[in-house]
């Protein structure tokens, strides 16, 4: 699997170290994210919105309102900027700007496509998956209004870098007297809250949020 190859705005220059174009590093930190910002300039000004991902192949994707503005300006050809990012751990050091954060992110730089109609569904089946692997089999079917109402945007994977601090503080002033080191931070999934209004109470599904761990473990 060959690295993504540099760009002039993918090529880090402060850090430089924390960089990585490794695929299976990139797919990872893709993969794992829940949230997305997507930069895009659009008639109004540009726009920064939030928003769920996720990834086939080379490829990744977001979906939103098909009337939406920022989706228009990516289906008329703005290129958009792509900030993907996963907190690890606050990094508390002797001395005020040595304290930092463990990080792992992911810059993206494409243009949008539009995902045909006639592969919607499979691309959106994979989204759903993310979240609960063999959920998508046992709901309701998408309607032919949904799916006119839903535009789904594909990115390719080419203009991508990678970056990664894991480490501890990086000062030298021991002879201050004061705690330092990393607290670890993680997102971890919750006791679940069923949705009641049914006639009955379903047993809870395996897979949910699969790449999360467990609550317990």
């Amino acid at each position: 699997m060959t690295d993504y190859a540099k760009t002039s705005r993918t090529t880090l220059k402060r850090a430089w170290r924390r960089g990585s174009y490794e695929r299976a590093t990139v797919h990872a930190i893709i993969d794992e994210a829940l949230v997305a910002h997507v930069a895009v300039a659009t008639e109004g000004g540009v726009m920064n919105i939030p928003t769920s991902h996720w990834r086939i192949g080379e490829q990744i994707f977001i979906h939103g309102a098909a009337k939406g503005r920022s989706l228009l300006a990516l289906e008329n050809g703005a290129e958009a900027c792509i900030a993907i990012s996963l907190l690890d751990g606050a990094v508390f050091a002797r001395s005020v700007f040595a304290h930092a954060v463990n990080f792992r992110s992911v810059l993206i730089y494409a243009k949008g496509q539009v995902v045909a109609d006639g592969d919607k569904e499979r691309v959106l089946k994979a989204f759903i998956e993310k979240y609960a692997r063999g959920r998508w089999d046992h709901l309701r079917p998408l309607t032919e209004q949904e799916m006119k109402a839903t535009k789904v945007i594909a990115f390719d994977l080419t203009e991508v870098s990678a970056k990664i601090r894991t480490a501890p503080p990086n000062d030298d002033d021991l002879e201050y007297d004061v705690w330092a080191g990393v607290v670890p931070l993680a997102l971890q999934p919750q006791a679940p809250e069923e949705c009641l209004k049914a006639d009955r109470s379903r047993p809870l599904p395996d897979g949910l949020l699969p790449h999360l761990a467990s609550p317990n473990s």
